[in-house]
């Protein structure tokens, strides 16, 4: 081997920052990274279908397993390809290091092939740190640069490559002069916590209040201990935003479920009747599900002070750590458990959980898809990990999928990018492939990207110590949620055109690759696909054909909103459109 190059110099400090593994896409503006990567042999490369997938899988990487995620292309196409799973890391506060090279340093500025102003692109997704090396010894002080910004704001950077810095000989570590700063790798968390008068003040707050709710968000993962036993002393309702659905089990009687558009009623009942409440780790943006403005005197606790009362007024903003402020504020909040208002948030929650039974158990032509995503709780493992794609499939997984505890489940929240499914399940599966894992997906997310990266799926399931990786596919022909969204917001009937989506034999598909493939059209076969996924001995398919008529209805919304939708689906007029309505009708009468 020649002379250590830049190149060899990134790669080496990738492992020091603790990297195993980078998501990414060949291409000639990183063969100088490709080469050390070769020649290191770690971090792992892993080859997506596209760049886009790339990022997800880097998102999907710093949601199940923590840490930094790291995707790389190449210039021009390649890193115009990774926006949208940046956006994905930025939106929804998700550290990711992006690695993106350039043509050549001395032809930037001359309109070359492939040239893009990628600081500029990248200025806003990677607002918190871009920048370009122009020199060999800027490079290891901006890698440790982007690694403590994405990791202490909690959001992507990026660091740009131009080809012939890449493959310039390795600067000297001891170097010493003016104008050379030589860095160091590495970030220890810190424990964050807010001043004890504020503490005092936001448990006397909580104290004083009738009717506490609780809404959870992201940022209290690993508090499920401290957020039931506050919620017990205060007699407290809980909800959880979509990205807070697994922090809590939802199995507890004072759960209401998810909150918002996709959410449940007992949710709505619990915002609509609070006095008081408390946001944990939760930037939810649904705010016209949160109480009224003046409704409810409010506490939040956040470790990120930017996000502090920018959802609701907050009477008493926490600037910290969830688990650790918790633990401070039980030592000061005295029990006192209002026992009525517990037992009429109870009530929502049996009455939610019966009407949610009702709409799944409803007859459908072929498949109700709330009975699809409904019959796999029970069946998920305990060690399992969970992938959801953007679409009507979210609606499904918010109201009807219970998680075990412990059993993460992620998918592109904020931003709602279609396509998260798959590279969020490789993202999950990579770093744990001892855990069985679950992808639920539409038919419209799986063809955005699903079906490209399903090759990568069967190139890669060999090696993995369990196989298990099953993918659900529901198939309804339509771009479902929008189609929706036409007839709720606009009282415009569906547009055939702009919501069709062809025919694809998925299981079928899956079975070409070397996959199990299972299509499922009747009700009762459900239970027995996920048993077969779910013990077989490598990656399976199960398309379950399913009924676009089965409305998208938010919870107790008002009689205009309603209005809305019969007016567009009696301006269809067609078969469709009138069993969407008496499902419509149905499901409406549930909730009175």
């Amino acid at each position: 081997m020649g002379e250590s190059t830049v190149s060899d110099l990134l790669v080496e400090r990738l492992t020091a920052w603790g990297v195993e593994r980078v998501f990414g896409y060949s291409g000639d503006g990183i063969d100088g990274v490709l080469g050390a990567l070769r020649r290191a042999g770690k971090p792992e490369f892993v080859q997506a279908r596209h760049e886009e997938a790339a990022a997800f899988m880097a998102v999907a990487h710093a949601k199940y397993a923590g840490g930094a995620g790291v995707c790389l292309s190449t210039q021009g196409p390649g890193a115009v390809h990774l926006l949208n799973g940046l956006y994905d890391a930025k939106l929804d506060s998700q550290p990711v290091v992006a690695i993106v090279g350039q043509q050549a340093a001395t032809v930037l500025g001359s309109a070359y092939q492939q040239e893009i102003d990628l600081q500029r692109l990248f200025g806003d997704v990677c607002a918190q740190f871009v920048q370009t090396a122009f020199t060999a010894e800027q490079v290891p002080m901006l890698i440790d640069r982007a690694f403590r910004a994405a990791l202490a704001t909690r959001g992507p950077t990026c660091v740009i490559l131009p080809h012939d810095v890449q493959s310039e000989p390795a600067p000297d570590p001891t170097e010493h002069e003016h104008g050379v700063l030589v860095t160091s790798p590495g970030l220890r968390p810190a424990r964050l916590l807010p001043r004890e008068e504020d503490l005092r003040e936001a448990a006397d707050l909580l104290s004083s209040g009738e009717r506490v709710a609780i809404l959870v968000g992201q940022g209290a993962y690993g508090a499920a201990g401290e957020i039931a036993e506050l919620a017990d002393r205060l007699g407290a309702g809980v909800a959880a935003s979509l990205l807070g659905k697994p922090v809590l089990d939802e199995d507890l009687p004072f759960h209401t479920g998810v909150m918002g558009h996709l959410g449940t009623t007992a949710s709505a009942e619990l915002m609509r009747s609070c006095d008081t409440l408390l946001l944990l780790g939760t930037n939810d943006p649904w705010t016209e599900f949160y109480p009224a403005p003046g409704q409810a005197r409010a506490v939040q606790i956040d470790i990120d002070g930017r996000r502090l009362g920018v959802r609701y007024p907050v009477e008493v903003p926490l600037l910290g750590d969830a688990t650790a402020t918790l633990r401070e504020l039980l030592a000061l909040v005295e029990a006192a458990p209002r026992k009525e208002w517990r037992e009429k948030v109870e009530g929502w929650v049996r009455r939610w959980h019966e009407i949610a039974g009702s709409r799944a158990a409803a007859a459908a032509e072929p498949l109700n898809p709330q009975h699809v995503v409904r019959s796999l709780s029970g069946h998920l493992p305990a060690g399992a990990q969970v992938a959801v794609d953007v679409g009507s499939v979210v609606y499904w997984y918010a109201r009807h999928l219970r998680l075990p505890a412990g059993v993460p489940a992620h998918l592109s929240s904020t931003l709602a990018s279609m396509g998260c499914g798959i590279p969020y399940g490789l993202g999950a599966k990579l770093e744990a492939p001892d855990r069985p894992v679950v992808v639920l997906s539409g038919d419209g997310g799986f063809q955005m990207l699903g079906l490209a990266e399903l090759a990568t799926v069967a190139a890669r399931w060999r090696d993995w110590a369990d196989p298990r990786f099953v993918v659900c596919v529901l198939d309804n022909g339509d771009l479902a949620e929008v189609s929706w969204e036409q007839r709720e917001m606009e009282g415009e009937p569906r547009f055939a055109a702009s919501q069709d989506l062809p025919r694809v034999p998925y299981a079928r598909y899956a079975e070409l690759l070397g996959l199990r493939g299972i299509e499922v059209t009747t009700p009762g076969a459900m239970t027995g696909a996920w048993e077969k996924a779910l013990h077989a001995d490598r990656p399976t398919l199960i398309h379950a054909v399913v009924d676009p008529a089965i409305p998208l209805l938010p919870p107790l919304q008002p009689q205009e909103k309603i209005d809305q939708m019969y007016a567009g689906l009696e301006a269809e007029d067609t078969d469709l459109a009138r069993r969407a309505a008496a499902h419509l009708r149905r499901e409406r009468a549930d909730e009175a």
